[in-house]
């Protein structure tokens, strides 16, 4: 645990370059100064307010199906709250956490030359005056009965850690993680930048993480928004 970086995931990342980094490693910060989300967003929290942490790991599974490890990771944290929770925690595709419609914590994912890197950013005790937008909310503001940051992130250390071992010996969490998913089955809209958005009904994942639609168009990168 470090008081202040620009973001775990850098710091991380920067290991991996320098061939320094072990699989297994974790890095957790109180406070960052440029958070990093998806497609190069970024990840704003109030200092001590939100469990911020990257991890590292080396699958021994194909390079093709590290799409999934993500939504792993959602999945593990999903669980993690939910137990402590009025209402159970859901996911949006591809890896956002939500609890009645609105962000509670974010994932991000990049691979390095032999593993793969996951930052999450879960939004613990802060006020409804104190997140960046009207889209999220926190734990403490949804009455969750744990917001010991420090209880939580062991908590999901040892589950995805359970759950990784056995998705890397080949078992199959894609009917857990649809379970939860409440993209599915959902008229979405999918915009990514410099394309045409396009809109469908949210069918399945796919073992490599993709989202597929009703029409048989498959969504690996790009945003979702639930149209109803």
């Amino acid at each position: 645990m470090v008081d202040l970086t620009t973001s775990t995931q850098n710091d991380l990342t920067e290991l991996a370059q320098s061939k320094s980094l072990e699989t297994g490693e974790v890095i957790a910060a109180e406070y960052q100064s440029a958070g990093r989300g998806r497609l190069d967003r970024t990840f704003d929290a109030e200092p001590n307010s939100a469990l911020l942490f990257s991890f590292y790991i080396e699958p021994k599974r194909p390079r093709r199906d590290w799409g999934f490890i993500a939504h792993l990771a959602a999945l593990t944290m999903q669980e993690v709250i939910s137990a402590d929770l009025p209402i159970a925690a859901v996911l949006k595709w591809p890896n956002d956490i939500l609890i009645g419609e609105k962000k509670v914590a974010g994932l991000l994912a990049q691979t390095t030359a032999n593993g793969i890197i996951v930052g999450i950013g879960l939004n613990v005790g802060a006020s409804i005056e104190e997140l960046p937008v009207t889209t999220a909310t926190s734990l403490a503001i949804v009455g969750s009965r744990q917001l010991d940051r420090n209880l939580i992130l062991s908590q999901f250390l040892n589950l995805f850690a359970t759950n990784f071992s056995q998705w890397d010996d080949g078992v199959d969490f894609i009917s857990n993680y649809s379970n939860v998913c409440a993209t599915l089955g959902r008229e979405v809209q999918i915009e990514v930048i410099g394309r045409e958005n396009r809109t469908g009904i949210a069918q399945s994942i796919n073992k490599f993480g993709a989202l597929l639609l009703a029409d048989g168009f498959e969504v690996n990168v790009g945003d979702v928004v639930h149209l109803r």
